[in-house]
């Protein structure tokens, strides 16, 4: 083993506080804007003009164009139509009839009055519409003032007197003391401070639990019809009447 020798009293130990020398440092790690470029240039440096190669145009298709699908009016020309004189057939022209008034609508024996001087005449017509609208006050919506009592109208009425009826307040019927009668008073159940004594109820007819649904009766039943157990019906017949004194047929069946 070698001998370390060191100077002084300095010994290797750990340090008190942090030094820079023990951390690295982050490198280039902080962007600098460029000065080359147009986009995101530095502010502090003059930019020059830039120009940008854009690619190559997209195809076209091969047929854009509709071609001679137009269909144009020959004889339309840039100037307008190159026709010549034509003709059509038109119906016939409707004029707006007017009516006029005849020889006979005038009454020129009317005319005198208005033609020639006459005399002033008075005519008696209707009772004209604006006489039922009309609100002025007839005679009979005048009332003149009163001259007797104390509500006269320019004349001096003597003092009147009136009687008025009797007041409740004060009078011999008057309730000084406010206080209940008899009558206010209700009469107290003798069961709600002395023992309650049996009481019963009434109820009504306890029906026993049954079938309530309706049974047919005995005439309901049709028991001539009943062709289960026989081979028909019970039915009666009319027979021939036979005499008393007439001897029956007898048939020997050997």
């Amino acid at each position: 083993m070698t001998e370390e020798v060191w100077m002084g009293t300095w010994r290797p130990h750990r340090p008190r506080g942090p030094i820079m020398a023990l951390y690295s440092s982050p490198g280039p790690k902080y962007l600098i804007p460029p000065t080359t470029g147009f986009v995101k240039h530095t502010p502090t440096k003059l930019r020059a003009p830039a120009y940008s190669f854009r690619g190559a145009p997209m195809l076209l298709a091969e047929n854009c164009s509709p071609g001679p699908r137009y269909n144009v009016n020959p004889k339309i020309l840039r100037t307008g139509k190159d026709l010549g004189p034509a003709y059509s057939i038109l119906g016939r022209y409707h004029s707006k009839t007017m009516l006029t008034p005849g020889p006979g609508d005038y009454f020129p024996e009317k005319s005198t009055k208005y033609v020639f001087d006459s005399a002033p005449s008075h005519s008696i017509s209707a009772r004209t519409k604006t006489f039922r609208v009309d609100s002025t006050p007839g005679p009979a919506a005048y009332m003149l003032p009163m001259v007797m009592g104390p509500n006269t109208v320019g004349k001096v009425s003597q003092p009147s007197f009136s009687i008025k009826g009797r007041s409740k307040l004060g009078s011999f019927s008057d309730d000084l003391h406010k206080t209940p009668g008899p009558a206010a008073y209700h009469q107290t159940d003798v069961q709600v401070t002395k023992f309650k004594a049996p009481q019963y109820t009434m109820a009504a007819r306890v029906e026993p639990p049954g079938d309530k649904t309706l049974k047919p009766g005995p005439g309901t039943h049709s028991p001539e019809k009943v062709t289960l157990t026989k081979p028909c019906a019970p039915a009666v017949t009319f027979g021939i009447k036979h005499s008393d004194y007439m001897i029956p047929l007898v048939v020997d069946v050997e």
